[in-house]
C-alpha cells in the first residue's frame, strides 16, 4: 500500500494512492479502529473519497513528530522526555487494553503539536485487532513484516507469529533508550534500510553485541519459535544496562531494563507510567514476590556503588 500526506489548512489528509498487496496494511480496517480510540491517540476527524475516488483519512495537522527533535542532535530534557512518554504510554495502554497491537512504535509515530508536546500515537496502518483483524491473520498466525527498523521485535525476528501487545512495548523501550542517551541522541541498535540485503540479520546481530544473546534459560519460550535463536549466532556474553547505557540516568535505565528485555516479562502499558513528578511507578497486578520485579530491576540496571534513591517512586499496590 502506498499513501500520501498533505496537510489542509488545519489538517492532515493521509490519501491511499494504491492498495495492491495491502496486507498488513488497510486503510478501511485502520479507519475503524482509529474510531475506537481517544487521545493521546490521534484523533480520525473524518473519512471521504477524493475526486479520483481515492479513500483519504483526516486528522489535525500536527507540526513535528518525535523523530523531528530527534534529528536536530539536541539533547531532550528530562522533563520532555517524561511528558512525551507518559502520552506514548496512556496510549499503548488504551489500546492494549482492548487487544489491539499497534506494531509500529517508532519516533516518527508519535506526532507533537508543539516542541513541548503534548503527544499522540499515530499510524495504526498496520495495526492488529483481535476481531477485525483475524480473517486475514489469526492470533498465532500474524504477519512477521512488521514494525521499523532498529525498533522492531526480537520475537518477531525469530517467527513467532503468535507475538502480542509486548512488541510494541520493546520499540518503546528502545524508543526512550535513543532519547535518553546523551549528548546527542542515538538508537540503542543498529538497523539498515529494508531494501538492503541482511538487514534483518544485522539487527539482530546489532541487539546481541548491544545486550547479549539469549539463553534457554533467559529466554526460554523461544525455544518454540520458527526460528530459535540458540546455536545459530555466534554468542555474545550479556551485558549489564550500566555498560550499555552509562550516560543515562538510573531511573531511566529501570525503565529501559523493564522494556528491552527477551523474555515474555516486559513491562505492559498498565504497569508502567512515567510520573510527573520525576519518578516511576510500577503498579504490579501479579503475586507478592514478582512485585519487586521493579527494584530488582532497578538494581540490575545500577552502576557499582551506586545508591538507591531514597525518593525513587516505586509504588506497589
Amino acid at each position: 500500500m502506498t499513501a500520501e500526506v498533505y496537510r489542509c489548512k488545519d489538517r492532515a489528509l493521509k490519501v491511499i494512492v494504491e492498495t495492491h498487496n495491502i496486507e498488513p496494511h488497510n486503510p478501511a480496517r485502520e479507519a475503524k479502529i482509529l474510531t475506537l480510540l481517544t487521545k493521546p491517540c490521534i484523533p480520525l476527524i473524518e473519512t471521504f473519497y477524493d475526486q479520483e475516488q481515492r479513500f483519504v483519512l483526516a486528522f489535525p495537522y500536527m507540526p513535528l513528530t518525535l523523530a523531528t527533535l530527534l534529528e536536530t542532535g539536541k539533547p531532550l530534557s528530562d522533563s520532555l522526555i517524561r511528558r512525551l512518554f507518559t502520552d506514548l504510554f496512556e496510549a499503548l495502554s488504551q489500546i492494549h487494553a482492548q487487544g489491539i497491537i499497534h506494531r509500529d512504535v517508532k519516533p516518527s509515530a508519535l506526532l507533537l503539536v508543539s516542541p513541548s508536546g503534548p503527544a499522540f500515537l499515530s499510524d495504526f496502518g498496520t495495526a492488529w485487532h483481535p476481531t477485525l483483524s483475524t480473517a486475514a491473520e489469526p492470533p498465532d498466525n500474524k504477519i512477521l513484516d512488521i514494525g521499523t527498523g532498529p525498533y522492531r521485535a526480537p520475537e518477531v525476528l525469530f517467527g513467532n507469529k503468535a507475538y502480542g501487545t509486548a512488541v510494541d512495548m520493546w520499540g518503546a523501550g528502545v524508543m526512550l533508550a535513543e532519547c535518553c542517551r546523551r549528548p546527542h541522541s542515538k538508537p540503542l541498535f543498529e538497523s539498515r534500510a529494508v531494501h538492503e540485503d541482511g538487514n534483518q540479520l544485522g539487527l539482530i546481530l546489532s541487539i546481541f553485541k548491544t545486550i547479549g544473546s539469549p539463553t534457554r534459560e533467559s529466554w526460554p519460550e523461544a525455544a518454540h519459535f520458527r526460528t530459535p535463536p540458540f546455536d545459530m549466532y555466534r554468542a555474545f556474553e550479556r551485558r549489564e544496562w550500566h555498560e550499555v547505557l552509562p550516560e543515562v540516568a538510573p531511573e531511566w535505565r529501570q525503565l529501559v531494563a523493564e522494556l528491552v528485555k527477551f523474555d515474555s516479562g516486559r513491562a505492559t502499558a498498565e504497569q508502567v507510567s512515567v510520573c510527573r513528578a520525576q519518578k516511576f511507578r510500577i503498579i504490579a497486578d501479579m503475586p507478592t514476590l514478582a512485585r519487586l520485579v521493579g527494584l530488582t530491576a532497578y538494581v540490575r540496571a545500577m552502576a557499582p556503588g551506586e545508591m538507591i534513591p531514597v525518593a525513587w517512586g516505586i509504588t506497589v499496590v
